[in-house]
């Protein structure tokens, strides 16, 4: 986690971070997605950080703080705000897939049996797949929300509120 956002503050793809660091993208991505990176793995990017193997280690088993010059401390929050963007990153790309895929079979239905559109049915089921999937990510009802779990906790504990 710590990796992805000392990356971000310089502003470097991940494509540039393997490049700078002599890793494989699809290594950089497995250790920002929280696997345990290998010691030469680690030094690599400690080098490219200008941090200590041991200050860049310590932070990725913790997940929390590196301290060197800059001082960089991944919060809560920050944690939670890099969760929804991955949520997001997601979501668009459902959102991308079923447009292309439902243009396609629309063209499909069309040049093979313009009289009868069959293409609704998918569109339909993959459409509730995408709803569900936004309504997950935005949470627009709060129906089961922080403010009802702790009246259920009050509740279950026998206080008043």
């Amino acid at each position: 986690m710590i990796v992805r956002k000392l990356r971000l503050q310089r502003g470097w793809s991940q494509e540039q971070l393997a490049t700078l660091s002599g890793l494989s993208v699809r290594t950089i991505q497995r250790i920002e997605q929280g696997q345990q990176p290998g010691l030469e793995s680690l030094k690599a990017l400690a080098s490219v950080f200008g941090l200590d193997v041991t200050q860049l280690q310590e932070s990725e088993m913790k997940g929390n703080d590196v301290e060197s010059a800059g001082s960089v401390h991944v919060a809560q929050d920050e944690r939670e705000a890099m969760k929804f963007v991955e949520g997001l990153k997601g979501f668009y790309g459902h959102l991308i897939s079923y447009v292309l895929v439902m243009t396609g079979l629309f063209i499909i239905n069309y040049l093979s049996n313009p009289d009868y559109i069959w293409a609704w049915w998918p569109a339909l089921g993959w459409g509730l797949g995408l709803a569900s999937h936004a309504i997950n990510l935005f949470q627009p009802f709060k129906l089961f929300g922080p403010e009802w779990e702790r009246r259920q906790i009050e509740k279950r504990l026998g206080r008043k509120l």
